[in-house]
């Protein structure tokens, strides 16, 4: 009997040392076939953008291929092999600094033997956060290799995934080989986002079924900026679910090998394309000629945004070397929930501090359900009133440029005034700022640049806000109402003049977000939206707002991505540009 053994490793980008430290703590007595299967770029990390190109960085590369060929040649246990992911350089002279070709590849490892590549990725993503084409070569042929008299197929992440963006299929390949496969091995560094553990799992069967063999995917786990690997390695066996790790954490799986039973499929005939799949607009159109909405949260996925984001956050605050975290509490849902994710993520060491700095149209509730919620959550808070530096700022203006602060600039230089304090104090303190900006307020512009747009890092830049409104209250239902009532029953609002709301100036967010979530799909133009029964007069709205803002996305902090698109690394589109044409 053969055991597949699944490491579902966390490790930072180049952590050359950590890798090999890894190695070198694995037990390898097993008395019968134990083979080990490591993720994709398992021995460099991913992505790494443009540091698979410095000569430091393949240099010490390349010694730490020589140190796992010196580990593996003290190795004497027959019944031990690795597949791991890792790069493969090649160069036209020894002496070059530039190479002339990668791959990312699988590394067969055998005890006393150098590791030889044994696979080269075929399907290089080039879409939304991917730029694989810019860096590396892609295979050319499917392939298997055999081990203990058991022959195992081979994909990396994307080779998984049928899609008419590519001239091949890795997987129709493996299966025209006619070799009868014992076992199936994807070796994954593959991002998340809400849904997708459920569509790896169903693709998964579906090559299950095709190649008639059991399937067994290893994913790495971390968050490199906003990108977070979530883990979730499984094997399936046609379609039945082996067993599953765990979610954005470290994990380990062993599985016996099963023989293959299930159904046989002929051929591709079933599955998604991904692109199509990726960019699909999560919209809801009610057969009873009611309002097309969002597709709601339900506790599971709220469950699961809530578990992503503590652990992107934590991540970020551990690879920039802070240990405190500062947040401009307003008052308002977004803050709140924000702090209220910080504080659910709090490890020991750490520590969080809020900070309520009211102007002359702060009202009571604001300070009140601010002081309730850090109060009985523990939180220390303090109190920075920007009134007296507002006015000095309008006397100085008007009496020094003639020009008093007025309206819109009246409004924008408070929220500037609280950015200041709030960096301050972070300077102060050698406290990372998080930002508490919404997907829908950064779609549409509707926040000071310089000023609430502040932060280090954005934990809800991808959450629409009446999605924030439902991870709220999920949180109180599970968090003891860890978030005062008042905060999430209240109107939004900025604050910035008297009896301000944020439908002032916006669509009600539940029409908005809809409207966004087609825009920001690409998959809905503002006449599509318009035909599905959305009001014309805000689908105009929301498109004009949506297209003069990217100057201040552009600009903005990095955002923990947890939708298959989502602003930030994966969303590039010129500042400067004609945007007439999204207009109705």
């Amino acid at each position: 009997m053969m055991r597949v053994v699944l490491h579902q490793t966390h490790h930072n980008v180049a952590d050359f040392e950590g890798v090999l430290k890894t190695l070198k703590e694995l037990d390898l007595s097993a008395k019968s076939p134990e083979l080990h299967i490591f993720p994709e770029m398992f021995t460099t990390g991913y992505p790494l953008q443009d540091i698979v190109l410095q000569k430091s960085f393949i240099d010490r590369h390349q010694f730490l291929m020589k140190e796992i060929e010196d580990w593996a040649s003290g190795l004497s246990n027959e019944n031990i092999c690795l597949l791991m992911g890792g790069l493969k350089y090649s160069f036209q002279k020894e002496q070059d600094a530039i190479p002339s070709r990668i791959e990312n590849v699988v590394y067969q490892v055998l005890p006393g033997r150098k590791p030889q590549p044994v696979y080269t990725k075929m399907l290089l993503p080039n879409y939304d956060i991917f730029d694989e084409k810019k860096y590396y070569a892609e295979g050319k042929e499917s392939k298997t290799i055999e081990w203990m008299g058991k022959n195992i197929g081979l994909l990396i992440c994307e080779d998984m995934w049928y899609s008419t963006l590519h001239d091949i299929n890795p997987v129709q390949s493996l299966k025209e080989l006619n070799t009868e496969l014992d076992l199936v091995v994807n070796l994954s560094a593959s991002p998340y986002n809400l849904y997708k553990t459920e569509k790896r799992k169903t693709r998964a069967k579906e090559i299950s079924k095709l190649l008639q063999s059991p399937f067994f995917y290893v994913n790495r786990v971390g968050a490199e900026d906003e990108i977070i690997f979530d883990g979730n390695s499984f094997a399936v066996n046609g379609s039945n679910s082996l067993n599953q790790a765990k979610a954005f954490e470290e994990d380990k799986l062993s599985i016996d090998l099963p023989q293959y039973c299930g159904e046989i499929f002929d051929r591709e005939d079933s599955v998604e394309n991904t692109w199509e799949s990726l960019f699909s607009a999560g919209i809801i159109v009610p057969p009873n000629g009611s309002m097309p909405h969002l597709k709601e949260l339900d506790h599971d996925h709220c469950q699961e945004i809530i578990q992503a984001l503590t652990f992107g956050v934590q991540e970020y605050l551990k690879k920039s070397y802070f240990k405190k975290f500062v947040v401009a509490l307003s008052g308002g849902l977004d803050s709140a929930l924000v702090l209220a994710l910080l504080k659910i993520s709090l490890k020991p060491g750490q520590s969080l501090e809020a900070i309520y700095m009211p102007s002359e149209f702060s009202r009571e509730i604001s300070y009140k359900a601010s002081l309730e919620m850090c109060e009985k959550a523990g939180i220390p808070f303090h109190v920075l009133p920007i009134k007296g530096t507002h006015e000095y700022c309008r006397d100085l203006f008007d009496k020094e440029l003639g020009s008093p602060l007025e309206d819109l600039a009246d409004e924008n230089i408070q929220s500037r005034i609280r950015g200041l304090f709030l960096l301050a104090r972070s300077n102060q303190t050698d406290a990372l700022v998080i930002n508490t900006s919404n997907k829908s307020e950064l779609s549409v512009g509707y926040s000071t640049i310089y000023g609430d747009s502040v932060g280090a890092i954005s934990l809800l830049g991808d959450l629409y806000k009446s999605e924030a409104y439902q991870v709220a209250r999920y949180i109180n239902l599970k968090y003891n109402k860890l978030i005062p009532e008042d905060i999430i029953e209240r109107a939004p609002s900025a604050e910035l003049r008297e009896e301000q709301v944020d439908t002032d100036s916006l669509p009600p967010y539940e029409i908005m977000d809809t409207i966004l979530e087609g825009i920001l799909s690409y998959r809905l133009s503002g006449k599509d939206l318009v035909e599905l029964g959305l009001p014309q007069e805000d689908v105009k709205k929301v498109i004009d707002l949506y297209r003069k803002t990217e100057f201040k996305r552009s600009q903005f902090c990095p955002i923990l991505k947890i939708k298959s698109k989502s602003f930030g690394f994966g969303y590039r589109v010129p500042i400067s540009k004609n945007s007439l044409y999204l207009s109705l």
